[in-house]
């Protein structure tokens, strides 16, 4: 068993706690390989931010899950080789799904797990939650759980429809399952078609604009469960400078549309202290990658064209930490 101080990461507890008195939010950005990685660190480090890593199971099994605890105590010492002396990251699985994967990961060094059992009845997901917060705690990991449905494909689960979180359940929830932080379903959905056109309206630019979150479920909550760690889930904002650029390099992504930054800031500014995000890195490696076979089509040197993505999901990852989650100058 690897215990997580040994790879430099720290748990949750300190860095959501001190979000949440401060009014800001912990970024939690997804990565699945080493660019997209770099790019975090990268970017933490020249904003002064915590961050928490995160890998979804499907991540997990693509990296290696014994790859994964030495990629990332090399990456705390990068953060300290590139300036931050002192760096404040969490290794966390995302949307874990079964006790037995959330004891796996905490014995391979993770120091968060999420347990997903947001798909079972109420008093199943309860069970559940409580049977990885009893083991994850034994080793002071922090665990996070999930009330509600939030719509859209994260790893190999998909759900089509959101229920949101119903305010009268979380104490409930919270008391019996010593979680030590929730997601909660406001109106977020994953992925990077998080909305359909319908639901939209067209601003005066012919822009399509998604609903407002559900900000009273929002602050239900927050009066429900005061001074509490709450965590969005499906926040990627889909830059659509990004979504132009890969339709105008042969791709087809109709209709993608992601969270306003202003739902996003405004929610940092309430219970909400950890915000995922991955789609957007997706989205502008790919984005990059196609602008730049389409303009140098005789290069096929990966470090040439895989350095460019990298040093733009890093400019995105700034300005998400700076200008949205408020979470720079935080350490």
């Amino acid at each position: 068993m690897i215990n997580y101080n040994e790879l430099g990461v720290v748990n949750t507890k300190q860095m959501l706690s001190r979000a949440l008195k401060e009014r800001y939010a912990v970024p939690g950005f997804n990565f699945c390989h080493l660019e997209q990685v770099q790019a975090i660190i990268q970017a933490i480090v020249e904003t002064k931010s915590p961050v928490i890593l995160q890998i979804l199971k499907s991540d997990r099994e693509y990296i290696g899950p014994k790859l994964i605890p030495n990629i990332v105590k090399g990456l705390v010492e990068y953060a300290k080789d590139l300036g931050l002396e002192k760096p404040q990251i969490a290794l966390h699985l995302d949307h874990g799904d079964t006790l037995e994967l959330c004891k796996n990961c905490i014995d391979d060094g993770f120091s968060s797990v999420m347990i997903d059992g947001s798909h079972l009845p109420f008093e199943e997901n309860i069970k559940l939650t409580k049977s990885v917060v009893d083991y994850a705690h034994k080793f002071n990991v922090t665990v996070e759980g999930e009330l509600g449905v939030i719509a859209g494909a994260e790893g190999y689960k998909y759900s089509k429809i959101s229920t949101y979180t119903e305010p009268e359940d979380v104490i409930n929830f919270v008391s019996h399952t010593g979680c030590d932080s929730l997601a909660i379903s406001i109106g977020t959905a994953h992925g990077s078609y998080k909305f359909t056109a319908e639901q939209c309206e067209k601003d005066e630019r012919g822009v399509l604009v998604p609903p407002p979150l559900a900000f009273n479920v929002l602050e239900e909550i927050e009066r429900k469960l005061s001074d509490f760690p709450i965590v969005l889930h499906g926040s990627s904002t889909v830059p659509q400078d990004k979504v132009k650029t890969i339709n105008l390099y042969g791709g087809k992504l109709k209709d993608a549309i992601g969270i306003p930054e202003s739902q996003l800031a405004k929610a940092a500014k309430q219970a909400v202290c950890k915000i995922n995000i991955d789609s957007d890195s997706r989205l502008t490696m790919t984005a990059s990658i196609r602008k730049f076979f389409a303009e140098i089509p005789y290069e096929y040197d990966p470090r040439i064209y895989l350095a460019i993505a990298r040093d733009d999901m890093k400019e995105v990852y700034k300005h998400l930490i700076s200008n949205v989650l408020g979470s720079a100058n935080k350490l």
